[in-house]
């Protein structure tokens, strides 16, 4: 990579770091595997960043290879664990921003993970049918159908917490 590309590229991943490490968080909803997945992306991007500058929209490509991360680290053995009761060590800014969406962050946790993507990439990254369905390699009638099958999910979910029918 040439000085000049490095420099784009240092600049855009301290610009974007904040956004991507929340958005790794909301598919994984663990800071340390976020952390994981976020670094790895960003090495995938120096290696390509020449085909990323030249994207139409960088980020949605960046968030495109995020997303395929966390789903290739999903299917890994050694990912099947389950998470136990204790919380990380993480800043206090992040502890507050959690803590008000906790319930809602569990709702969604409990999605499937292609089904947890589509809302995410849907709702939280507010990307049309057309670019989630390009980001995750699924057509666009599958993210309609899995979008309505997951807000259909949450919906029951916040009815039975609530109480309201």
């Amino acid at each position: 990579m040439q000085r000049s590309d490095e420099a784009a590229y240092r600049e855009y991943v301290t610009l974007r770091m904040d956004v991507l490490r929340r958005t790794a968080f909301l598919l994984c909803h663990d800071w340390h595997t976020a952390d994981d997945l976020v670094a790895t992306a960003l090495a995938r991007l120096y290696d390509k960043w020449k085909r990323a500058a030249q994207a139409d929209n960088i980020d949605a490509y960046v968030r495109a290879m995020l997303v395929n991360v966390y789903l290739d680290e999903r299917r890994r053995p050694w990912r099947r664990e389950v998470s136990t009761d204790r919380m990380p060590e993480v800043p206090a800014a992040e502890v507050a921003a959690a803590g008000e969406h906790q319930d809602l962050l569990a709702l969604v946790r409990s999605l499937p993970k292609k089904r947890r993507a589509v809302i995410v990439l849907r709702f939280y990254l507010d990307h049309s049918v057309e670019e989630t369905a390009e980001m995750l390699g699924i057509s666009t009638g599958t993210v309609k159908s899995q979008t309505a099958r997951g807000l259909e999910t949450l919906r029951a979910a916040i009815s039975n917490v609530s109480g309201v029918q």
